[in-house]
């Protein structure tokens, strides 16, 4: 048999460790399973899900009083027990143990004290008899020697009880010893372990039963007398019976009578009954019609109740105010009645979405009053939005017209008017909130008034723009700036000192005047027309809380979709178009005075450029873009003509010296670093990549033209380039990488121009040389003499031929490099490096003849040295 849970000391540790600060002290442990009953049907075994647990007995001393409890300790979520409920066994007042468990292994415990009784006790099962006898013996014993009464066991029998305790006494005692400790063996040595028989029957009564059968003489000596006389008690004890019903008879014969007499009186009172039933079922069918018809009376009263009160509300939303009515249908919409007007539209708005199905019942919807009425709601937003729609086109095309037959409203001869709309904005704010109840009530008919409104101040911008723009350019006189040209033959001196600086600050003030104006009308128009996107203005552009609300009611969804913005962008297109051209003819009027000047009007376009935000001010952007991309086109224009001018210096042949348009450029170069501003350094920068790269190109075509002067002409102007733009180079790094360009292409000239020269002048020298050197790649340094035209007679012969009158052949050098020279100032630093670059030529020769010829005598370097010194 498996080893009971109530001897695992482990289990008793972990119940000890769960109570610890209690001071409760562990008699019994035991694992349980724990379920629920049923009320009324104590044998039923109705559990849901059996839950294991662990029943603990337990006690407490409190000076010479011991106190017991049950307590059921259950397992958490780790696995740890912890203390669920805790019962005191002196409430105790029943064990039962439950009859239809085939086991016999559940039982209950009746508690007196529970407070709700009604609710069934749990069921506890153990594993085997031998675990619920050893529970309820503990239970028993404790009672028996601690509490003043015992509790009432049902369900056990006392003869297996008996049986089992004094088969198990001494091993229980032995257990509850060691599991306990020494309290509990104190306790059993002090007689407190009983038996079930002593349970049943105290020691007093045992005696006296056995007094009382001493004083009864059985006789049972012997089996065979003791049955005769059994026998013979039992016949006269039948005798007896017999003779006492015979004497009984007429008393029995009386009961009888009385019986018949009852019967009768039954079955009367029985056909009495089943009248009255009969009765009775009848009047309880009628109470029960009468019930039935009753309760249908009761909720048709309610069920009209209810009715009623939901067909109130539904009236109150049917009917409207008369005067919304009135006001919605006729009358001005003039400044006096627009507040009124706005408060039946928003009336209007709220009666509408009242009767749509989200705010109204669906059952609803299908009435015949619904549906009138909300004809009638459609109709009457249908004739308001109308209303709306002619009223504001009328307004709009009325203030415009005012507006632009008002000479004081734009520039006059003389006097330049700065655009100001503070005027036009107060006199439509007034209808802002309006235009918000029109977008709710029919958007076709706020995008009339949207298309309406963008005409009529289309053509007042329109016209103040270019009211602005002519005076702009009538107020300012300057003569038209003479134009630098690079191509040869043209006079020298066209540069004058035109001040141009007034047509840059024509152009400022017209982007100044208007690029806010538009961007302000821009976000105005957003928000005056109730579209939904991003605020990006600032608060100049409204002028009363009104229409700040309106903005607020406007904008109250943040996630707006791009098919709004399209929308917006459409209708700024049609605001706005056609201002361009007064801007584009400025930048013209600008090009035309003075070309260089796109330079500072592309920076300052690009400063206003990039201070704006393509949102709801997207045609301002593209405004800004179209105006750079006309000034980079008029200026690469003049870029152009620049290049063609450089051009066509090719068509003149031999042309010797510095070309005209290298210091022609270098002077308009230093013009142009003047009029740089802002961002516009990569506009001059392009220029000056294409324009240099031009000069360079036809430099070169130009000096092959003339390939015998081609590398004169090459350094000449490199070194005229480098002259004449090292200022700039040094601040401007596009020309510094020309400049380094045309360093090396100089170095290059110089180099193949001095070569030239010295081989012209020594060509035989040289040239022996260069046979020895391409002999050596074949044969030694010996065999090289002994070759045909290299011998020792005709290198002295050459000697003789090169180095007779040496001084003469010099000078006839320098005369050869000075020929074809216009610029002097280059000859001194030519003259020095031929110089240089002859004697390392001679040295090289010396070096080799010295390996052919070591005993041949040759003018050391040192004496050529002192004689180019010498001249």
């Amino acid at each position: 048999m498996a080893r009971s849970s109530a001897d695992d000391l482990d289990l008793k540790r972990a119940c000890e460790v769960a109570i610890e600060g209690t001071k409760h002290k562990v008699f019994l442990s035991i694992r349980v399973a724990k379920s629920r009953g049923v009320w009324g049907k104590a044998g039923k075994l109705g559990r849901q899900m059996a839950k294991p647990r662990v029943l603990a007995i337990t006690t407490k001393s409190k000076g010479p009083r011991t106190k017991a409890f049950l307590r059921v300790l259950k397992y958490s979520s780790g696995g740890v027990l912890e203390p669920a409920k805790l019962y005191k066994l002196k409430h105790l007042s029943r064990v039962e143990v439950v009859q239809n468990d085939p086991s016999g292994c559940t039982f209950t415990l009746g508690f007196d004290n529970l407070r709700s009784q009604s609710v069934a006790p749990p069921q506890w099962t153990m594993r085997n008899k031998d675990d619920r006898n050893r529970v309820i013996h503990s239970i028993l014993n404790l009672c028996k020697e601690i509490l003043p009464r015992l509790p009432k066991v049902v369900g056990v029998d006392v003869v297996e009880m008996a049986l089992w305790a004094k088969e198990n006494t001494s091993s229980v005692t032995n257990q509850v010893n060691t599991q306990v400790g020494p309290d509990a063996t104190d306790m059993a040595q002090n007689g407190s372990q009983v038996t079930v028989e002593k349970d049943l029957v105290s020691q007093a009564e045992e005696e006296d039963m056995e007094a009382l059968l001493g004083t009864y003489v059985m006789g049972i000596g012997e089996a065979e007398a003791f049955s005769e006389r059994l026998k013979r008690e039992l016949l006269a004890l039948e005798a007896a019976n017999v003779h006492a019903l015979i004497e009984n008879e007429p008393l029995v014969e009386q009961v009888l009578q009385g019986l018949e007499t009852a019967t009768i009186c039954v079955e009367d009172m029985d056909e009495w009954l089943g009248i009255f039933n009969v009765k009775l079922r009848h009047m309880r069918e009628d109470i029960e019609s009468i019930e039935s018809r009753n309760n249908k009376l009761e909720l048709q009263s309610a069920s009209s109740k209810v009715l009623i009160d939901e067909l109130d509300k539904l009236l109150e939303r049917l009917v409207f105010p008369p005067e919304y009515a009135a006001c919605l249908t006729g009358g001005s919409l003039d400044e006096v009645r627009v507040v009124k007007c706005i408060e039946a539209c928003e009336w209007l708005i709220g009666a509408i979405h009242s009767l749509e199905v989200p705010n109204l019942d669906p059952c609803y919807e299908k009435m015949r009053a619904v549906k009138e009425k909300r004809a009638q709601l459609e109709k009457l937003r249908s004739t308001f939005a109308k209303r709306a729609l002619e009223y504001l086109r009328n307004y709009f095309d009325t203030m415009v017209d005012f507006m632009i037959n008002e000479k004081s409203f734009f520039s006059e001869r003389g006097q330049l008017k700065r655009p100001d709309h503070a005027e036009l904005r107060f006199k439509c704010r007034v209808y802002a909130r309006l235009l918000q109840q029109l977008k709710n009530i029919d958007k076709n008919s706020l995008r009339a008034v949207r298309k309406a409104y963008c005409h009529g101040l289309n053509l007042f911008l329109r016209r103040e723009a270019r009211e602005y723009s002519n005076e702009l350019r009538a107020s300012i006189k300057v003569a038209k700036c003479p134009i630098i040209s690079l191509e040869t033959g043209t006079g020298p001196n066209q540069m004058g000192n035109v001040d141009t600086s007034a047509v840059s600050e024509a152009y400022s003030k017209m982007l100044a005047a208007f690029i806010p104006l538009l961007v302000d009308e821009s976000s105005f128009f957003a928000h005056f027309m109730c579209f939904e996107v991003p605020a990006n203005v600032n608060d100049n552009s409204c002028g009363s809380g009104e229409l700040k609300d309106a903005k607020m009611t406007s904008m109250h969804n943040e996630g707006n979709n791009s098919s709004e913005l399209r929308a917006l962008n459409e209708y700024l297109q049609a605001l706005l178009d056609g201002i361009q051209e007064d801007f584009h003819a400025l930048v013209d009027w600008a090009f035309k005075i003075d070309p260089l000047r796109c330079i500072s009007l592309h920076g300052i376009t690009e400063r206003y450029l990039s201070g704006q935000k393509a949102d709801t001010a997207e045609f301002v952007h593209l405004l800004l873009d179209d105006l750079e991309t006309r000034i980079s086109t008029q200026f690469g224009k003049f870029v152009d003509e620049a290049c063609h001018q450089i051009e066509r210096n090719e068509r003149n042949v031999r042309q010797m010296g510095v070309l005209a348009y290298i210091p022609r450029f270098a002077t308009l170069a230093t013009r142009m670093e003047q009029y740089i501003q802002g961002q516009s350094r990569d506009l001059v920068d392009q220029a000056y990549t294409k324009i240099v790269s031009i000069m360079f190109v036809t430099l070169e075509k130009i000096a092959q033209f003339e390939p015998k002067y081609a590398e004169i002409v090459l350094l000449e102007n490199y070194a005229a380039f480098q002259n004449s733009f090292y200022d700039l180079a040094n601040v401007v790094p596009t020309l510094a990488k020309f400049y380094h360009q045309a360093s090396e292409s100089y170095e290059q000239a110089c180099t193949r121009h001095i070569n030239m020269v010295i081989f012209i002048q020594f060509e035989r020298l040289f040239h022996f040389a260069r046979r020895i050197e391409e002999l050596m790649q074949n044969c030694t340094p010996e065999e090289i003499p002994f070759q045909v035209g290299l011998s020792k007679a005709d290198l002295r012969k050459m000697l003789k031929y090169s180095m007779s009158g040496v001084d003469k052949t010099i000078y006839a050098m320098y005369k050869k490099l000075q020929k074809n020279f216009t610029s002097e100032e280059l000859l001194p630093s030519l003259w020095d490096k031929c110089k240089k670059d002859f004697l390392d030529k001679y040295e090289s020769f010396l070096k080799l003849v010295a390996k052919i010829y070591p005993s041949e005598p040759i003018p050391s370097v040192s004496e050529m040295r002192d004689l180019l010194a010498s001249m």
